[in-house]
């Protein structure tokens, strides 16, 4: 992983890349390339540049100073302003103008996708079905073998992937990430993004950028080489950001043309982190067919304005480790001596304002991180410059902007963690070069422009429906512990997804000491497991790991996985209250003789909004509540102890604003020790109860 993260963090990308050797010298070229051919000086000598002026070094002292970081202000293009001087006030006037702009970053930014560029045949590779947190999915794996007939000597195969529930009522948005099979930036903690995507009932994929075109200055291999057949690209001709985004558009041709792969060809989104994020930013502006872009930390090329002597700079991109990305016509406004004189950024024709513009009046959601983890290089408030320029094009075609006053030199950037605006948003999380933090924001934010054809189906049925978790380490863990069940003396028996799970997990070694400084001589197990729904706790229950235990006391927490961090429908609550009931209901016939203590579902601050899921947990945990009986069936709710009136939790009560801290979990212990106390009697001086379990892909082989 550190070396992929090395690969994609935008610093020494381009500065530190200038200094490096040609990497078209490398002994793997192909036997059509010239051994010595240098691709970068090639584009030089056609353009007549003999100096570059070089970037901003990333590896030294950040210089970017606010005061002096807007010098080419006055020569900033106006999105709504013709070149011939015209006014753009109607929307009818709108497509004149996006035509000029559209031309001006295809000759002199990013380049033209050439008329020749072989058809691709889209094969599947394998269907894989599987379950993702009771939610059944049917996985593809797709390979987009580009047509090389023509030149033999150039292999092109696009890797790409995707997932959607199988169980939908119809065809289903995706979120495309540009990635390695995995996506950039991780899983995203205890919900990952793809599971975050399959709770609202979209599918999610990956397409390998480097299966199109090799992320380095060998633009005579790839999708670029194969297309020009060897020879050198011209100076218009596109760069790697353009070839990438044409991958995109040909997977969106696939979903066109397979109503069974279960995407929906018209909610396709796309997003993309660092200079996957400036590609992106590239493939929503040029293709009207994605419904919505996620632009994540893309710094210049992406959403920065290139007007702007802050972080990375125009000479970076144009140097040898960035030009690639772009057109050979862009190396033109970094030259200092050339047959055309000196050009500066002040002569661009556009800015990245208007890359942005292009997107209208489609979504476009602009992501950021804070600094030093999202570095000053990539210039996040630059980035917010560029959107508030954008925004008199929305607002032309009749769609909300940021909202801010509309200055991009006064405007000011809102709090880290607040989404602004409408169909064109903003949000910095406190996180760094990555867009994880911002996928619950996203996908909330999408929600209200692209729907979905309905709810999916959890584990084949509602929340009180037995289901399994199918997935090789779910199935492990399973198994291991109807094993332990059988171990030692269990007379308090704790059911649950991962905040039980963690308390008593090798694997949490500060949650252990806790849970034995606290019920050590109770002879307690824990049966929890991370990720659970209530259905997959049910089907644990059914399938062994209570059988025989004859526990005197039972602590249940559940429910939460179920409900997700965004505000539920009354159905979504009610169904979730009843899986709770199916979970009493069978500890009560598997332990008929224990106190079963249920647990108000606790609070959580993970969504977007941090607290709009109270209300909902609130009335959960209010319908629960009369499953008590006052004797057998006890309800416990801690939540006032966890946080405040409104939800909001104290401070250092989670480790991740869902799941306990060690000092959340006294708050807990505080409360169970006198039940128990109560039920049990003290405890005892020696423990009896079965070892610790853990997650069995924790352990090192």
């Amino acid at each position: 992983m550190g070396a992929l993260l090395a690969l994609l963090i935008a610093v020494p990308s381009s500065s530190s890349a200038q200094n490096q050797p040609v990497a078209g010298a490398k002994s793997d070229r192909p036997d059509y390339i010239p051994q010595g051919y240098d691709d970068f000086q090639n584009m030089l000598d056609q353009l007549g540049i003999k100096k570059m002026r070089p970037g901003r070094d990333g590896r030294a002292k950040d210089t970017s100073d606010e005061a002096t970081a807007n010098p080419y202000h006055e020569s900033m293009p106006d999105v709504l302003t013709c070149k011939d001087g015209t006014k753009v006030d109607s929307a009818d006037q709108w497509p004149r103008r996006r035509a000029e702009i559209l031309e001006d970053f295809e000759r002199e930014v990013y380049g033209r996708i050439p008329q020749n560029v072989p058809q691709v045949r889209w094969d599947v590779a394998s269907t894989t079905e599987g379950e993702s947190r009771g939610i059944a999915t049917i996985t593809k794996s797709l390979v987009g073998n580009v047509d090389n007939s023509a030149f033999p000597q150039a292999n092109v195969a696009i890797q790409a992937s995707f997932t959607v529930p199988k169980q939908a009522k119809g065809r289903v948005p995706i979120i495309l990430q540009f990635g390695f099979g995995f996506g950039f930036g991780g899983r995203g903690g205890a919900n990952p993004w793809t599971q975050q995507a399959l709770d609202r009932g979209w599918g999610y994929g990956t397409i390998n950028p480097n299966s199109i075109q090799p992320d380095n200055n060998r633009l005579r291999e790839g999708v670029i080489g194969l297309t020009n057949k060897g020879e050198p690209r011209g100076p218009e001709d596109w760069g790697a950001l353009r070839a990438w985004a044409w991958g995109v558009s040909r997977l969106i041709d696939y979903f066109e043309a397979n109503p069974d792969s279960g995407v929906d060809p018209t909610k396709v989104s796309i997003t993309g982190v660092s200079r996957y994020g400036k590609a992106a930013l590239v493939a929503t502006a040029f293709d009207t067919r994605i419904a919505a872009g996620f632009v994540a930390s893309s710094g210049g090329g992406g959403a920065k304005l290139f007007r702007r002597d802050f972080g990375e700079l125009l000479e970076n991109l144009a140097s040898r480790g960035g030009y690639h990305w772009m057109a050979g016509n862009f190396l033109k406004y970094a030259a200092d001596e050339a047959a055309f004189g000196k050009k500066t950024v002040a002569d661009l024709p556009v800015d990245q304002h208007e890359l942005i513009a292009l997107c209208a009046p489609r979504p476009c959601f602009i992501s950021y991180g804070v600094v030093p983890g999202d570095p000053n290089w990539v210039d996040a408030h630059g980035s917010f410059m560029a959107g508030v320029l954008a925004g008199p094009a929305y607002r032309l075609l009749g769609k909300k902007d940021f909202g801010t006053p509309g200055d991009y030199l006064t405007d000011e950037m809102p709090p880290v963690n607040t989404l602004i605006g409408g169909e064109l948003a903003w949000r910095q999380h406190d996180g760094g070069h990555t867009n994880v933090p911002n996928f619950p924001a996203f996908f909330e934010w999408a929600g209200r422009y692209i729907s979905t054809p309905g709810p999916v189906k959890v584990g084949g049925g509602g929340a009180d429906q037995p289901a399994a978790r199918r997935d090789a380490n779910s199935q492990l863990a399973h198994q291991q512990m109807v094993e332990n069940r059988k171990k030692g003396r269990i007379d308090v028996y704790f059911s649950g997804d991962s905040i039980t799970r963690r308390w008593r997990a090798t694997d949490y070694p500060q949650f252990l000491e806790n849970w034995n400084q606290n019920f050590y001589g109770w002879n307690a197990a824990d049966f929890g497991w991370g990720g659970d729904g209530t259905q997959n706790i049910l089907w644990r229950l059914k399938n062994g790991e209570l059988d025989d235990v004859h526990p005197k006391v039972v602590v249940l927490l559940a429910g939460t996985n179920n409900l997700g961090n965004v505000p539920a429908s009354d159905g979504k609550v009610s169904d979730v209250a009843k899986g709770i009931k199916a979970l009493v209901d069978t500890l009560r016939e598997k332990a008929p003789e224990a106190t079963i203590i249920v647990m108000g579902i606790f609070p959580r601050n993970d969504g977007a909004q941090p607290t709009a899921v109270i209300p909902s947990i609130n009335k959960i945990n209010a319908s629960i509540a009369k499953l008590a009986d006052g004797q057998t069936i006890r309800y416990l709710n801690i939540n006032d102890r966890l946080a405040d009136g409104d939800g909001k939790l104290f401070e250092g009560m989670t480790v991740d604003r869902l799941h306990l801290s060690v000092k959340g979990y006294q708050v807990w212990a505080d409360t169970l020790k006198p039940l128990f106390t109560e039920l049990l009697g003290p405890p005892a001086r020696e423990d009896h109860a079965p070892p610790p379990t853990g997650d069995p892909s924790a352990v090192k082989k």
